[in-house]
């Protein structure tokens, strides 16, 4: 039987490759995804993909899911500094499940001090702001520790979402 993945986008320039790629991989091995955001209005995403969101942030049952995923994009920094996001991903983190986050979102896990002595990759542009709260940069396409999984950017979309797959099963 299939998993329930939250994938969680912004509400504007979201990066389409890492939320679509990774949902249809999610999909083609039995998994379910339900999208999230701050809006149940059509995300935009930075490419022009279109998406309605299943549910708020606000509203996900961290026992109705076995995995919680942030998804990239400039967007994504809605989620840097945003309560609701980082008390979930901890209680999704202190509850054994899997959490990740790709491209830039990374940033979001570590400044809810998920990635603390953790080794994790990220966007570039992300790099100090992981270091600075405690993680392990490593510069990998996709890492993975414990029940933790990152994709350093849209280039990493495939190999984060099989990997995904894979811890799922």
């Amino acid at each position: 039987m299939g998993k329930t993945v939250a994938f969680v986008i912004a509400e504007k320039d979201f990066r389409d490759e890492e939320y679509q790629i990774p949902k249809e991989i999610m999909e083609k091995n039995g998994h379910r995804v339900i999208t999230v955001s701050t809006t149940l209005n059509e995300a935009v995403g930075k490419l022009g993909m279109k998406v309605k969101p299943d549910n708020l942030i606000t509203e996900i049952n961290n026992g109705a899911i076995d995995g919680l995923i942030f998804v990239g994009g400039g967007g994504s920094s809605q989620y840097f500094g945003d309560r609701d996001a980082h008390h979930l991903a901890e209680k999704v983190y202190d509850q054994g499940k899997i959490i990740g986050a790709i491209c830039i979102a990374p940033v979001i896990l570590a400044r809810a001090g998920l990635l603390k002595g953790k080794k994790a990759t990220v966007f570039p542009d992300g790099i100090k702001e992981l270091e600075s709260n405690g993680a392990i940069y490593t510069g990998a396409l996709v890492e993975v520790e414990g029940g933790l999984i990152t994709g350093s950017g849209p280039e990493a979309a495939e190999a984060f979402g099989n990997k995904l797959a894979s811890m799922l099963a």
